[in-house]
């Protein structure tokens, strides 16, 4: 897996078109991937940097989001495996550093949806959808500010990005998991 920086908009309209403006707060955004392990395990890495903005229009279930994700921060648990996935065999961490996700269309209501967009990794772009399987938005009980956040997944096939290093043995088939939290601007 190469450098990973994700920039996800979530709905399709620009940051000041509507909405409240959020930015995200890299303390609690927290994205990571599982991926098989040769058949006998699922590997779950998380990427330990990260930032970017969002807006949210509650009532009429549309916004944007984007998030970077600093591919060298990628963390497994295992350091000679973390720095293998920086390398051109997987991230290739020097020659592409981000990933960006880019929405066109977004849908949530009651917490749940669904957002398309573009997601960019290694120089390649393909659609993907992401499922947003909890969002919510209100005062943070211990800060007092407005917070929005939300958890939502994509799966993607990682050879379709140029990520082909131990096909078939490590599994092609990546799951993404974002769990985000934004402070009102």
């Amino acid at each position: 897996m190469r450098k990973l920086v994700i920039t996800a908009a979530l709905m399709a309209l620009p940051f000041t078109a509507f909405g409240a403006s959020y930015t995200i707060d890299p303390g609690h955004t927290y994205p990571h991937f599982k991926i098989s392990h040769l058949g006998f395990s699922t590997m779950i890495g998380r990427f330990n940097k990260s930032e970017g903005k969002m807006t949210f229009d509650e009532a009429k279930g549309t916004g944007s989001v984007e998030i970077t994700i600093d591919a060298n921060s990628v963390d497994t648990g295992h350091e000679k495996r973390d720095k293998h996935l920086r390398s051109p065999d997987f991230l290739n961490t020097a020659e592409f550093p981000t990933i960006t996700f880019k929405s066109t269309k977004a849908s949530i209501k009651g917490g749940k949806g669904t957002v398309d967009g573009n997601i960019t990794i290694m120089g390649v772009t393909k659609p993907i959808t992401l499922n947003v399987t909890h969002m919510k938005c209100g005062v943070h009980p211990f800060n007092k500010k407005n917070v929005c956040g939300f958890d939502a997944t994509a799966k993607l096939k990682r050879s379709e990005f140029g990520v082909k290093y131990g096909l078939p043995a490590i599994g092609d088939d990546m799951e993404l998991i974002f769990e985000v939290e934004a402070v009102k601007n």
